[in-house]
């Protein structure tokens, strides 16, 4: 376990900053850094197939495979919208995909005419040169429609232990999308491989694809090995980032409508309204002030990882390092520390089928580094 950290139970009030996460400790792996794939644009989301073979995006629209240290371009989709921090982001591969060749992306469109978040299915030839067999199984996700299209997209795509296609969704910058029960963003998703609302989904008011609501733009999901447990990532606004631990139907507290009522966006409101929501679900970690905009986020596993081994591993952009949180037996965050440091902005934190960590290193040109435990 790491050591614990103090100052942990800032609230939004943001008056004392939080303290930089402790050094690794004698317990923690030595982490060695060099890049797996180098002159990538914006490199967004990875995933591995059961094959090995390293599946990425790149925000300005490709979709990629690393085929044998070759790099292929897999798509392109004339629809793809680069815009604000829109574009190609999310990727995920099924669960059965040796049998059916299917991977999905969460992407900004323009497909139907006007702007949307969506989530597309796709088919791998089995030489990894191509795709087809398109299908949009979730479409109408909120767009800022007041002239930041793109801005709090979500959009990381991640299949649980439950067989079932997680989503995370941003509330597009727009005031009532996070608390409302109709609209998909501000929300984390869970749907079938047809982008139904999956079985065990609240229901009620909520449309049937949501599975949380009254999130701000959460750009990380994980499952934690043994149990399952699901942990969103959220931005915070200059307070407040936060690490989520999702139950059904649960709302975390995020209501920017103003307190006397209008339609502009207020980002002074708390991450966690307990007062208009006093039922919200507290975050298991918030950063207090200033934020460090955490982002993809996966478990360590293995005896590589030494202390950090069943840790949750965060890529974290604006405080550009690994942050590495320790959890208990519950999911309450009690402790962290950081690593790959001096590498920039890092986007999303995959652990591949050989047990090393693979980061998107977000930049024009970025990189996906591959971290070592020695």
């Amino acid at each position: 376990m790491l050591v614990v950290v103090a100052g942990l139970g800032l609230t939004a009030a943001c008056v004392v900053p939080v303290p930089p996460p402790p050094p690794p400790t004698a317990g923690a792996p030595t982490l060695t850094v060099t890049p797996h794939l180098s002159g990538l644009a914006r490199p967004w989301d990875l995933a591995f197939a059961p094959d090995a073979t390293l599946l990425f995006t790149e925000r300005p629209g490709a979709i990629k495979a690393d085929v044998g240290g070759a790099v292929r371009v897999l798509g392109r989709p004339a629809d793809v919208q680069a815009i604000g921090e829109g574009g190609m982001m999310g990727l995920a591969v099924d669960p059965q995909f040796t049998a059916n060749r299917r991977i999905y992306t969460c992407f900004l469109s323009n497909a139907d005419g006007a702007l949307d978040v969506r989530v597309v299915r796709w088919r791998v030839d089995a030489g990894y040169t191509t795709l087809t067999d398109r299908a949009d199984i979730v479409t109408g996700i909120a767009v800022n429609t007041a002239g930041q299209a793109g801005r709090h997209s979500g959009c990381r795509t991640r299949f649980g232990p439950d067989g079932y296609l997680w989503v995370t969704t941003g509330d597009a910058a727009t005031s009532w999308v996070p608390q409302s029960p109709t609209s998909l963003g501000g929300k984390v998703l869970r749907v079938t491989t047809d982008g139904a609302g999956a079985p065990g989904n609240p229901g009620g008011a909520l449309r049937p694809e949501i599975y949380s609501y009254g999130h701000r733009n959460p750009q990380g999901v994980a499952f934690r090995p043994g149990d399952g447990m699901p942990f969103a990532v959220e931005h915070g606004t200059g307070c407040d980032d936060e690490v989520n631990l999702l139950v059904a139907g649960g709302n975390y507290g995020w209501d920017p409508v103003p307190v006397g009522g209008g339609t502009s966006y207020d980002e002074s409101r708390p991450m966690t309204d307990l007062t208009r929501y006093p039922t919200a679900r507290p975050a298991v970690w918030s950063s207090g002030c200033p934020t460090i905009a955490p982002s993809g986020a996966g478990f360590l596993e293995g005896a590589q990882w030494k202390d950090w081994d069943g840790d949750l591993a965060v890529a974290v952009l604006k405080g550009t390092q690994l942050r590495v949180f320790g959890l208990d037996g519950a999911g309450a965050v009690v402790a962290q520390a950081s690593g790959v440091t001096d590498q920039g902005r890092l986007r999303v934190a995959v652990q591949g089928p050989g047990g090393d960590l693979y980061i998107a290193q977000d930049a024009d040109p970025g990189a996906i580094l591959r971290v070592q435990p020695g």
